[in-house]
């Protein structure tokens, strides 16, 4: 084998790995990897702050009570009511950043509240006590998971739309629509504008019944469809 023929079979290969690596499944299986990678580091960290916190919070809530008493056992529950709520939203927030699904106001001021909450109860002592140095530290972690739970969901949902970026950079070709052309975007809108009537709820679902296309596809074209319609 020459130096031609070798350049040759290299650019092949080359060329058929790259193919696999920029597949749409490939790339959506590494994003699901990295959103995984992402999801446990940021629980991780909000957890530990809020472990953090507890022992504060419950300092704040059994000032001036015995300690072992009824009242400062209960002063224990104070942290872990807020955060189980905050982490319950946390946790419904991450399944509906992954459809892109988007919450109401009550959600946002939900979250809000308790972060609020867990931070005025952490640093109030030290604010009274008038010590930056104990107000510093004990506003970082409180501060640190508000960041998070912030970024944390808008971070689900730009790896969410990396996926459907990675669909769209290739033709799809799941049916041909003429011979020797591959089905494009458009040629898939304008099958589903052609099928859509006012008593059909646009879905993925339904799209993909429409016109065949694949699972990855049809919330794109569920989107754009919809968007036609809503402006006449």
């Amino acid at each position: 084998m020459n130096r031609a023929q070798r350049l040759a079979q290299d650019a092949a290969e080359a060329a058929e790995v790259r193919a696999y690596q920029t597949d749409p499944d490939v790339v959506a299986l590494r994003i699901e990897r990295v959103r995984r990678q992402v999801d446990w580091m940021c629980w991780i960290g909000i957890v530990l702050g809020l472990a953090f916190t507890m022992t504060n919070v419950q300092g704040f809530a059994s000032a001036r009570t015995r300690p072992g008493s009824l009242s400062w056992l209960a002063a224990w529950v104070l942290d872990p009511t807020v955060s189980l709520v905050l982490l319950a939203i946390l946790r419904a927030e991450q399944v509906t950043a992954r459809y892109q699904v988007r919450t109401g106001p009550w959600v946002r001021r939900a979250k809000w509240f308790t972060l609020a909450a867990t931070y005025a109860m952490n640093t109030w002592t030290s604010f009274a006590a008038g010590e930056p140095a104990a107000i510093v530290l004990h506003s970082v972690p409180p501060l640190v998971v508000f960041v998070a739970v912030e970024a944390i969901t808008d971070l689900r949902d730009k790896l969410t739309d990396a996926v459907l970026v990675a669909a769209e950079r290739r033709p799809v070709h799941e049916e041909p629509v003429n011979a020797g052309r591959r089905v494009l975007f458009g040629d898939y809108l304008a099958i589903a504008r052609e099928s859509w009537t006012p008593d059909v709820e646009i879905s993925p679902a339904w799209v993909r019944r429409a016109t065949g296309c694949s699972r990855g596809l049809s919330p794109r074209l569920a989107r754009a469809l919809r968007a036609e319609v809503a402006n006449g």
